[in-house]
């Protein structure tokens, strides 16, 4: 009893409806956005692997277009990357604030980043094996599709549990100019209002999210990967 009235003494100021729409909020800003990023860093990663020199298809000029891409925007601090694509966002969205506003930038943000972990899973891949596809015969799209992702696919997805780790911190950034989410209220309601019982709660509801990513990520590697 006396745990009990303790805690309610502590998380007293705690609106729980707010934070349960918070979460939501947050979740879903972090799976859409980490499944737009999982397809698109899988494209950006293949065609920086594969117009590199002495692939599939080199090409200089797309590997470099390809390349300055991945690296302005793997660059730029996801706060100021947000800013910067208010009006793109406010374009396509009709507005810059709330949760789905928050996506393009958290697309953008991201695919860079997990396509550079693409590239390098892919670059690990023995290149025996490729060649032994050639040999026998095998088209670059059944070498893409039965060779490169099937072999690079445990690193693939260690790479994607670390850029949804990430994500989930962007998804706290986006909130402080009003996206949403539990960033949003751990600022608005915990940081300006002076309530840290409503920040700590929401910092340890994001924590039990990375960790629970993380376990399901570490799980799913260990069970595809056949080394």
């Amino acid at each position: 009893m006396d745990n009990v009235l303790i805690q309610a003494a502590f998380l007293g100021d705690v609106n729980w409806d707010n934070m349960w729409n918070a979460t939501v909020e947050t979740l879903y800003m972090s799976v859409v956005a980490l499944l737009f990023t999982f397809l698109f860093g899988i494209v950006l990663g293949l065609l920086l692997f594969l117009t590199d020199r002495k692939q599939l298809w080199e090409n200089k000029a797309a590997h470099f277009v390809i390349g300055a891409y991945v690296n302005i925007f793997r660059s730029i601090p996801f706060i100021i990357l947000i800013v910067l694509l208010i009006p793109f966002t406010r374009s396509i969205v009709g507005t810059f604030l709330g949760p789905s506003a928050a996506l393009p930038a958290l697309i953008i943000g991201a695919a860079p980043f997990y396509a550079r972990m693409v590239e390098i899973a892919l670059r690990e891949i023995d290149k025996g094996v490729i060649e032994a596809s050639k040999a026998m015969g095998a088209t670059n799209g059944q070498i893409i599709r039965k060779v490169l992702l099937p072999e690079s696919m445990p690193a693939l997805v260690s790479g994607i549990t670390v850029t949804a780790i990430a994500l989930v911190s962007y998804t706290a950034m986006a909130g402080v100019i009003g996206a949403g989410g539990l960033g949003d209220l751990a600022f608005r309601d915990g940081f300006q209002r002076n309530n840290p019982e409503i920040t700590l709660t929401a910092t340890v509801i994001i924590l039990v999210i990375v960790f629970a990513l993380q376990f399901i990520g570490d799980m799913i590697t260990n069970k595809i990967d056949k080394r």
